[in-house]
């Protein structure tokens, strides 16, 4: 059973894809992100600023390759192209900006405040077979997460944590933007939402602790599912933000 860290490790080109990070038995799309992001980072650019990919093929756990083509080298910024395949077709392409969050500052100003969230010590813990869902979310197991109901239609707020308290980072940040059950659990619908394409942007090393996550939808369709994820750390920081284009089945 590898942590986070040990599971989007990325050596000579070659990954082991883990399937503990699994919904369904294929692996998450964040986590799927945020190995290609390990891959791509550099000495003089360690973390991933922004993250764009689109999932073309959902790859199976097991070997997987990586290759990652260098775009541009700046002083302050650089950017790359990260592509995952597996057994010879492309399953996920990003497009990554890098930089060094700990040299970006304080931020001067901020949109999105923390939402009011129910205590963490009052929400249940989100089981690895969710009533209703139809499907096991393997990576359950590796993450605390807690879902607060009450928010409204389209719109859900809890808490997520590594299960055995590893603090979050600039890498696993893209995989908590994708953590989280798609809005449209509040709208009735529990059929499977696949990622067709998803932006992120880490904005701050996050501080130790829970993080508290919104995920809210802004526009579903019959066949499409637009939906936005915003996190803050356990100081009220935002550290991530994300926008999805995902395929809407309702059941």
């Amino acid at each position: 059973m590898a942590g986070f860290t040990e599971a989007t490790a990325v050596s000579a080109g070659a990954a082991e894809l883990d399937p503990q990070w699994t919904v369904g038995g294929r692996p998450n799309g964040g986590y799927l992100l945020a190995l290609l992001a390990r891959a791509a980072v550099t000495t003089a650019h360690p973390h991933p600023l922004s993250a764009s990919a689109v999932y073309l093929s959902p790859p199976a756990p097991g070997p997987a390759a990586v290759e990652v083509e260098a775009l541009r080298d700046g002083r302050s910024f650089s950017q790359a192209r990260a592509r995952l395949t597996q057994q010879g077709r492309t399953c996920v392409e990003a497009l990554f900006t890098l930089g060094d969050l700990a040299a970006a500052g304080d931020p001067h100003f901020v949109a999105a405040a923390p939402p009011a969230v129910a205590d963490r010590d009052t929400l249940p813990r989100t089981p690895v077979e969710p009533p209703g869902a139809g499907v096991r979310i393997t990576m359950l197991e590796m993450v605390d997460q807690r879902i607060d109901l009450t928010a409204g239609p389209g719109d859900l707020r809890g808490w997520l944590s590594f299960a055995d308290g590893t603090p979050f980072d600039a890498f696993s940040l893209l995989y908590a933007v994708d953590a989280f059950p798609p809005a449209t659990f509040t709208l009735g619908s529990s059929g499977w939402t696949p990622t067709l394409e998803l932006t992120a942007y880490v904005r701050g090393l996050p501080a130790p602790g829970p993080l508290r996550v919104r995920q809210h939808a802004r526009m579903v369709t019959d066949s499409q599912l637009d939906q936005v994820c915003e996190v803050w750390d356990s100081t009220g920081r935002v550290v991530a933000q994300a926008t999805q284009l995902a395929i809407h089945r309702k059941s």
